[in-house]
């Protein structure tokens, strides 16, 4: 049965590397659960509660396939805590008849043969039990030596993976966004001096010079930097994105801390790193100088509206008591269509421009809205301009309907006449993956630039005079520093960002946890990743290899030591100062 669920995950996924020990690395779970159930039914007295066990292993295996059909992983705890109502429409998505006969293949096989072997005796040879430890004892070795992008784990074994600790805190301290290679590293972005270049790259004329104005945040659902116009992505499916971005600093490699949505805005909100294999109901507890609290405190009003549900995730533990005077989701907006996981963007838009025109003459404001468009299932309320079923042009005409609304944001600013006035802040709360990488669908699974390069811009009139395209690393975790220093506010000691105006070049952290752990860094042109389950290490110029698909690990091993050891020693880290075990 456990093999009949792996060949229909592998047959599915990405093409499997052969070589002598891909036989143990994919299939040592599937012996080692075989081998304790073997036990554990020897040892029960009676035959009807291991006929339970087995039914309740087949079934818990079958509800799996599907899953590592379309995510190339299965279920992990950090997924099982996400698995909540709002998730219920891209869960219906996938229900489809291929993925319908993989759930029911193991089913069958582990149906059938009981009844098959019902009149014969099965023994198990003391040789086949010492051949199945070997493999075990085995498994893992080879496993280290294959890349199986994580699809050598079965149902439990990812499910144990990831319920114990993979990361032990340590304290740690120091500014760990410093290249270990220095400032004069050679291996950077090239710029030219057209007024893009070096002189591009300095924005301290700025400190102070939005003293006064309001402030919108606009964090974008699942948008990567590679789909949109501004960034080359063509056809272009945000076009009043782009219309913006020609009146805007563009930061041109910005990347999110964390491919997930609610840890990202605790990062943004706090300038603080999530951290690793941590609840997010642990972060309503955690040391922090919320922006919203700041502004508050400076005399703005402060509201979020939210297009999604506070309920995803333990959103809550991130937004309340954080400086918002108002809270708005979903269920308060209401909207044209209203789905699972939340309502039409143009609602939330209307809802969000009517609080403004509430306000008293004069009242400055700091307004964060949280559009859902660009999440999977990828829904919209019309029909858009990109003609296809696919999840891909799926997706783009759900960017599209999300920028529609973005641009009814900024005509509301215009005709209130309160656009030049007013700072707009747009970034990308991660991007999202559609097999760029073996296995790489949606975002929360890897840190590859498809999954966390997004789009930033900041629009702040009569003060940027036309584009300027910064080539320097930004971090969406620099955000409220950035905004503090365009105000003209002083920096909070608790930010772990710091203001994008600077000239300074910084590395970028980021990790995921919702599978196989990743931690990773770009620092110039290189980017970093290392795989935790693996302890494999990958590196990329990205200057030269955007698509991130020759990797130089083994041409550079000092660097890769060195880049290993920084990125472990901030996971850790950040785990103790957040209190995580």
């Amino acid at each position: 049965m456990l093999v009949t669920a792996k060949a229909a995950t592998l047959l599915a996924g990405p093409q499997v590397p052969l070589s002598v020990w891909s036989p143990f690395a994919y299939l040592w779970q599937d012996v080692c659960v075989a081998l304790l159930f073997y036990f554990l039914d020897r040892g029960l007295e009676r035959p009807a509660a291991a006929w339970t066990l087995y039914g309740v292993l087949v079934a818990y295996t079958a509800i799996n396939v599907p899953l590592v059909r379309v995510l190339s992983t299965p279920l992990t705890w950090t997924m099982m805590r996400a698995a909540r109502g709002p998730l219920t429409d891209a869960v219906v998505h996938y229900v489809t008849a291929a993925n319908l006969a993989a759930v029911a293949a193991p089913v069958v096989v582990a149906m059938a043969l009981p009844l098959m072997l019902r009149r014969r005796a099965v023994a198990m040879p003391r040789w086949a039990v010492a051949l199945a430890i070997a493999i075990v004892a085995m498994g893992p070795f080879a496993a280290a030596r294959v890349d199986t992008h994580g699809l050598h784990r079965n149902a439990l074994g990812a499910m144990v993976a990831t319920s114990l600790p993979r990361l032990t805190p340590a304290p740690g301290a120091g500014d760990w966004r410093l290249s270990p290679f220095g400032a004069t590293d050679k291996h950077r972005p090239q710029v030219d001096t057209d007024g893009h270049g070096p002189t591009a790259e300095d924005l301290s004329s700025l400190r102070g010079s939005m003293k006064g104005r309001n402030v919108i945040l606009v964090i974008l659902e699942s948008t990567g930097a590679r789909h949109v116009g501004a960034y080359g992505g063509n056809p272009d499916p945000t076009p009043n994105l782009t219309a913006l971005a020609r009146r805007s600093i563009v930061f041109e490699r910005a990347y999110a801390v964390y491919p997930e949505s609610i840890k990202g805005l605790f990062a943004t909100l706090c300038s603080r790193y999530p951290a690793f294999d941590t609840p997010p109901e642990l972060y309503a507890g955690a040391a922090c100088a919320p922006l919203p609290r700041t502004l508050s405190a400076a005399g703005y009003r402060t509201a979020l509206f939210h297009s999604g549900r506070f309920d995803y995730l333990g959103m809550r533990s991130i937004i309340d008591g954080r400086g918002f005077e108002l809270l708005e989701d979903a269920g308060a907006i209401g909207g044209q269509v209203n789905s699972s996981f939340g309502v039409d963007d143009a609602s939330t838009v209307r809802r969000a421009l009517d609080w403004i025109r509430s306000l008293g003459k004069g009242e400055r404001f700091f307004l964060t809205y949280l559009p859902v468009a660009g999440h999977n299932p990828y829904e919209v309320t019309r029909p858009g301009p990109f003609a296809g079923r696919d999840d891909f042009t799926r997706y783009l005409n759900a960017l599209h309907e999300g920028d529609e609304a973005l641009g009814e944001l900024l005509a509301g600013l215009r005709a209130l006449g309160i656009e030049d006035d007013t700072i707009v802040i747009v970034f990308g709360d991660h991007g999202e993956a559609f097999g760029e990488h073996p296995g790489n669908f949606a975002h929360t699974m890897f840190v590859y630039d498809e999954n966390i390069r997004v789009p930033y811009l900041i629009a702040a009139p009569g003060t940027v005079g036309g584009q300027r395209r910064v080539q320097r690393l930004a971090s969406t975790i620099d955000t409220a520093p950035t905004i503090l220093d365009l105000l003209g506010l002083p920096a909070e000691a608790l930010h772990q960002g710091t203001s994008l105006l600077g000239p300074e070049s910084r590395m970028a952290l980021f990790f995921t946890d919702y599978s196989i752990g990743w931690l990773g860094l770009a620092d110039g042109c290189w980017k970093y990743l290392f795989e935790m389950d693996s302890s494999r290490s990958r590196l990329f110029d990205v200057c030269d290899d955007p698509g991130e698909t020759r990797d130089r690990a083994r041409e550079v091993p000092e660097r890769v030591a060195s880049y290993r050891a920084r990125v472990r020693e901030w996971a850790a880290a950040q785990k103790d100062a957040m209190g995580g075990r």
